[in-house]
């Protein structure tokens, strides 16, 4: 599958706010560099739409870009040029099947991200990470809307979730998770395509929801209807000045807001059903 790359050079103020304002577009994957960041979408998206949207953000903000077309068989020699380890403190440790075992960790995932979202480097994906440690996983059935790599959904059934449904509107995400899902060892991940309406279970103990504010916000009701009366929702992928408009709208779908916490401009909120 062939992708198209815009590289973004812009004020590191102004990466978290465009890629927030990005993530609603085709583009599917971001990668932050010291001049900005890299944007991927499908070399099948409307490229008119696309730069029709840059155009309006390059009245907010002060950016340029540029667009290169990357083809399908030179994608795995990009990431894994530019693919780190990742470390969440003493926890967990995030790396590629190319390099080193990781010692002196919990848990050490292998995440072979293709062109989907989730490898820990992201603050979003890091602080679900470090929030799993602290969540009652053991036995738990277990949602992750918007898996991308499945990432968390692994995370989750290392940690002892009984049954983990993870689902992707993506098919490069669905099939991305069958295969990390493999390498981590964790067949009790159960990957599916599709919109929301494509979980098959309900009264999840918890669920996982590291998407974007737009998704979030049309998603909640249904949220609160898979969710099990004292069941919790972890929600990330929105900035800081999100954390209004979406408290509010779980509280009116029948969330109470238990935790939040903070890295860079991106929110990690906790949320209980209220019995």
């Amino acid at each position: 599958m062939n992708y198209l790359q815009y590289t973004i050079q812009t004020n590191p103020e102004n990466v978290d706010l465009l890629i927030a304002f990005l993530s609603d577009s085709p583009f599917d994957t971001f990668e932050e560099t010291p001049e900005g960041f890299l944007a991927f979408a499908p070399a099948s998206a409307r490229e008119a739409d696309i730069e029709a949207q840059l155009a309006e953000l390059q009245e907010q903000f002060d950016f340029t870009w540029e667009k290169t077309l990357i083809e399908g068989q030179n994608w795995n020699e990009l990431w894994e040029s530019n693919f780190q380890p990742v470390i969440v403190d003493n926890y967990c440790a995030v790396r590629a099947d190319f390099h080193e075992p990781i010692p002196g960790k919990k848990w050490e995932l292998v995440i072979n991200p293709k062109m989907a979202f989730g490898t820990g480097h992201h603050e979003t994906t890091w602080q679900c990470i470090a929030a799993i440690e602290h969540l009652p996983m053991k036995g738990a059935h277990i949602l992750d809307y918007g898996c991308g790599t499945g990432i968390l959904a692994i995370l989750a059934a290392k940690e002892g979730a009984a049954v983990v449904e993870a689902v992707d509107i993506e098919e490069q995400s669905y099939l991305n998770t069958i295969e990390n899902s493999a390498i981590n060892g964790v067949p009790h991940v159960i990957a599916r395509l599709g919109t929301i309406d494509a979980v098959q279970s309900r009264d999840f103990d918890g669920i996982l929801a590291n998407i974007n504010r737009h998704v979030i916000l049309e998603s909640l009701p249904r949220l609160a209807e898979l969710t099990k009366p004292g069941g919790w929702l972890l929600i990330s992928g929105i900035l800081l000045s999100d954390e209004d408009i979406v408290t509010e709208a779980a509280q009116k779908a029948g969330f109470e807001k238990k935790e939040m916490k903070s890295r860079g401009n991106w929110l990690c909120l906790i949320f209980h059903k209220i019995a």
